[in-house]
């Protein structure tokens, strides 16, 4: 059997050298990543047999990835607690990590918002956007 080509994105960096090595190991050809736009431009090309893909990144619609693996499957509900945490990760996102800008954007306060950061656990994904402090 011919070397498959794998993409391994995983942002816990241990678990996806393990992966790494396991698939490599096999005889595999390996592309790895934690950055979500490396992945992203990654999949775009052709050429890739298979995907490891870690859950984790706060920004990461499951249920589009459900949907997508599985389109006649009608989405369940998600709870109102795991919508909120999606829609602040994506406005950090978009703003930068700029919590001041987030909260404008969002329609809360400023304090308001970082108790949700601290809620969620989404204090990771706010300063991988790291922003100078007068501007959070």
């Amino acid at each position: 059997m011919p070397p498959l080509h794998f993409l391994v994105f995983d942002q816990d960096a241990e678990r996806r050298r393990s992966l790494v090595e396991s698939l490599r190991a096999a005889g595999h050809r390996v592309f790895e990543t934690g950055e979500p736009q490396v992945a992203s431009d990654w999949l775009a090309g052709p050429g890739i047999d298979g995907l490891f893909l870690g859950l984790a990144p706060p920004n990461l619609n499951v249920e589009l990835l459900r949907a997508a693996i599985c389109p006649s499957e009608s989405p369940l509900p998600v709870s109102l607690e795991a919508a909120e945490r999606l829609h602040i990760a994506r406005t950090l996102e978009h703003t930068g990590g700029n919590r001041r800008q987030a909260a404008l954007t969002l329609g809360i306060s400023r304090s308001t918002l970082l108790h949700k950061i601290r809620k969620y656990g989404l204090d990771d994904a706010a300063e991988r956007h790291h922003q100078p402090q007068e501007n959070r």
